[in-house]
């Protein structure tokens, strides 16, 4: 077949998050924000290489830090990277901005019956088949009680609203 190879087409895939991680930081500077970028594949011109202690010290003095490149790894969507740094650097909870505003039992573009869930523990979502983000990054935030926060981008306020803790969209929880 004239497919092009899975891992190259995941590294292309990791390099275009780097540029978006570049543009998200150009426009967090111009607001003001005081940003870095951090790569899983080593690009020093650019980027710092993601080292998790000096993450976490820009953290504590106050910075945003944007992780780009995803794993580093192929065979690893983006979901799994927010959910494995999320984890490495003791984040409050996993925030997955969507095109829906939560969690449904069915697609809520697709049935106008589709009832969404406020809260709803892990345990649930699998027993339910409900669709979150895959398995891996799932397993991720299960096995190390990381809350995963599901909301809406496409509501212009949404991210501030989420960040200061208000309730918006599903969270998923151990209980």
């Amino acid at each position: 077949s004239e497919h092009m190879d899975r891992t190259r087409a995941d590294h292309i895939g990791m390099l275009a998050t780097a540029m978006n991680s570049l543009a998200l930081c150009d426009a967090l500077e111009q607001l003001g924000a005081d940003v870095r970028v951090q790569t899983a594949i080593e690009m020093r011109q650019i980027a710092e290489p993601y080292i998790r202690n000096r993450a976490i010290r820009h953290f504590e003095k106050g910075r945003i830090v944007i992780f780009g490149c995803g794993t580093g790894s192929p065979f690893f969507s983006t979901d799994t990277a927010a959910a494995l740094r999320s984890v490495e650097i003791n984040a409050d909870a996993l925030l997955k901005a969507t095109n829906v505003d939560g969690i449904f039992d069915k697609d809520p573009n697709k049935y106008a019956d589709a009832v969404k869930y406020d809260d709803v523990t892990f345990q649930e979502v699998i027993t339910k088949d409900l669709k979150v983000m895959d398995s891996t990054a799932f397993s991720l935030c299960k096995d190390n009680d990381m809350p995963i926060i599901v909301f809406n981008l496409n509501e212009p306020d949404n991210i501030l609203r989420v960040v200061n803790g208000e309730k918006i969209g599903t969270t998923v929880k151990n209980q």
